[in-house]
């Protein structure tokens, strides 16, 4: 969009010059209505989005693959005729693709941003795509303000910089002026935003869709992915250094469990709400920026989906698998969510750029299961070669074996009345910016709370407009004030500086949902984690092996570390082979750590920089951390004071001890003895 002098004040306009009076708003029939192919406007403004990068993805472009499959428990065909969904000996196969959004494909895995998480099945009647994130909600709610929110959060187009990184002027100048993000930043500022490892996020289809039954009888649904093993994040200095030490922790984290066959699980899960039931919810369910707390209503869990193969080649799958909303199969439908709408346009659109014209399906990664036939022909990188003379229907001189519609079993869009004047303009159902905002702040747990008011202060203080900052302390005061003085003083301003921010409506106190907190849920395991083991000349062997056996009857990894990486002897005489040396694996790789030293090398790791930072860094971090007598001094020289996150390897069964507390996860209560908000 151009920015033109209209009577000399500067307007937007078209490509063409034609003035815009509404850059907010896409084309609806009435204000809750569906979008309308007349709206030029946004197609113009997406289109010219979606080929901003070629070939690389302009969001998402940072992507892990895998393989899989997926089997549902029961039937569902009581809420759904897709037929993947209605045999439990019924297998389908799927790839996934987890993403960053904001970075370039050579960025790294772990800046505090949306993970994108989207699965493809390839079922028997076609494939499906669902394509989601790591966060329920979205920045906005509609698509008209797409290509806005990311040239917001992407390099500003001067500099080049930052990469990956939301903490820099323009997308704060944006988010302050867009109420509707206000909770998308809450969950966008929590750990959600800084993941343990993509084997342990939640996957959710951000948008309402719909399940149709063989009878036609429709229901609104909410998808929601939970990994069996638990949900995990990072600490925000353990993500800085994690960045440092290793770019590729993510990718390698996961190929590596797959390698090692542990297959990483997710459960799909739906909120089903029927259709008279989405009048009562307190909030509009076509609104992006909107969840439905598991309070109100639970998730009915339908399968389960295994990982179980990595990518033959990075590029011809990872990199070239597409994926479209628009995918679906019978007894899946659409709601009339205005930025699912244009998400339906401007994948499709997207993947026409990056994957050289409209053959991208017969891509191997792409391509369905099932048998596909129609009469499109031709075009860039066609790959079949089809023969006779008719390329279209009806016709009564094509063969009886050239496709033609199925009304029996064919898709079929539900059929929805719809009525309402043509409008550019926001339903006043989707008016309410900042309850749930509270809401998900004040479900957090006190840690988690803590870590919202660092991420909000870490970034708003890489903002240099002053302006900008005021703007959001007074959003913020709308959210929750003692998060909005927490904040102000972790800036060193007042909130007397706040900007008085008008709600459209005033915020709520909702009942809150203590499933939104991922430490209140955490299962407790060491499961799909993995230790690290610091083990020097002389090492125990007794010792070594209790924990080895106590971390693999937990299904833990296990990685040894050494000074060298040529290995070390133990007390026994054998030799002790090991994964890394100490310079190249930093504490910040494991999530939980032993160091297993000898009298005889305890003064050499005293001496040592890194094994005394292997060792502050973990407790830094929060880590439970064993230690064998010979190691106190290293853990003095740290200046680490015992609490019950620090366990003494000492005893009849020293693994045992050590594992019954590494399961209890990360010591938050050690956090507030370490580091101040801020």
């Amino acid at each position: 969009m151009h920015q033109v002098a209209v009577d000399g004040e500067p307007h937007l306009t078209t490509n063409q010059g034609l003035p815009i009076a509404d850059n907010q708003n896409s084309l609806k029939a009435g204000v809750r209505g569906p979008l309308l192919l007349e709206d030029f406007i946004l197609r113009e403004k997406i289109t010219h989005f979606d080929h901003e990068r070629i070939p690389e993805r302009i969001v998402h472009a940072r992507g892990s693959g895998a393989h899989g499959y997926f089997q549902p428990y029961e039937s569902a065909a009581d809420i759904t005729s897709a037929g993947f969904l209605q045999d439990p000996k019924k297998i389908t196969e799927v790839f996934v693709r987890f993403s960053t959004v904001a970075g370039g494909a050579g960025s790294v895995d772990l800046p505090r941003d949306v993970r994108g998480f989207a699965v493809k099945f390839y079922t028997e009647e076609g494939n499906f795509d669902l394509v989601g994130n790591n966060i329920p909600v979205f920045f906005i709610q509609d698509a008209m303000k797409f290509p806005d929110v990311v040239h917001a959060v992407k390099m500003e187009p001067d500099r080049g910089f930052p990469q990956a990184a939301s903490a820099h002027a323009t997308f704060w100048d944006f988010i302050s002026l867009t109420p509707e993000s206000m909770h998308m930043i809450m969950w966008a500022m929590s750990d959600r935003a800084i993941p343990r490892s993509l084997r342990m996020i939640e996957g959710f289809g951000v948008h309402t869709f719909r399940f149709i039954t063989a009878k036609g009888v429709s229901r609104f649904v909410k998808f929601h992915w939970r990994p069996t093993i638990g949900s995990a994040a990072v600490v925000w200095d353990e993500a800085v250094k994690i960045s440092g030490a290793d770019p590729d922790f993510h990718r390698r984290d996961l190929w590596e469990a797959i390698e090692r066959g542990d297959f990483p699980e997710w459960e799909l899960g739906v909120q089903v709400i029927e259709e008279g039931q989405a009048a009562d919810l307190d909030f509009d369910l076509l609104d992006p920026t909107k969840l439905i707390p598991e309070e109100i209503i639970p998730i009915r869990m339908l399968g389960k989906m295994v990982l179980n193969r990595n990518p033959d080649n990075h590029f011809a799958e990872t990199e070239q698998v597409a994926y479209c909303p628009s995918h679906i199969v019978p007894g899946i439908g659409f709601s009339d969510d205005p930025l699912l709408q244009g998400r339906l346009f401007s994948y499709l659109d997207t993947q026409l750029s990056r994957l050289g014209g409209p053959n991208f399906h017969q891509i191997p990664v792409n391509a369905p299961r099932c048998p596909f036939a129609n009469n499109q022909r031709d075009g860039l990188r066609q790959m079949h070669v089809h023969k006779g003379r008719v390329a279209y229907e009806p016709s009564q001189i094509s063969p009886p074996s050239a496709p033609r519609e199925c009304p029996m079993h064919g898709f079929r869009t539900h059929p929805e009345a719809e009525t309402g004047e043509k409008i550019r303009k926001r339903s006043d159902t989707f008016a309410d910016h900042y309850s749930q905002a509270r809401l998900f702040y004040r479900s957090m747990t006190v840690p988690e709370q803590n870590h919202i008011a660092s991420a909000l202060a870490f970034e708003l203080a890489k903002v240099e407009i002053v302006g900008i900052r005021q703007r959001m302390l007074g959003h913020l005061a709308l959210i929750d004030p003692v998060l909005q003085q927490t904040v102000a003083d972790a800036l060193g301003m007042s909130v007397k500086e706040s900007v008085k921010i008008q709600a459209a409506v005033a915020p709520r106190d909702l009942a809150l949902s203590p499933s939104l907190s991922m430490i209140a849920k955490d299962p407790q395991t060491l499961k799909g984690r993995k230790a690290g083991i610091l083990v020097t000349e002389g090492t125990d062997a007794s010792t070594l092996q209790a924990l080895l056996a106590a971390f693999s009857n937990e299904k833990a990894a296990v990685e040894l570390i050494a000074p060298k990486i040529g290995g070390v002897t133990a007390s026994n005489g054998s030799a002790i082979a090991v994964h890394h040396s100490l310079s190249g694996a930093p504490s910040v790789l494991f999530d939980t750590v032993v160091i297993l030293a000898s009298e005889k090398a305890i003064g050499d790791l005293v001496r040592e920089a890194a094994a005394v930072n292997w060792v502050r860094d973990a407790f830094g971090h929060l880590k439970v951390i064993g230690y064998s007598p010979e190691a106190t001094a290293l853990m003095e020289a740290a200046g680490v004071e015992p609490d019950d996150g620090t366990v003494l390897l000492a005893g009849a069964n020293p693994g045992k001890t050590f594992v019954r507390s590494a399961k209890q996860g990360r010591r938050w209560d050690r956090e507030p003895t370490l580091r101040s908000i801020g």
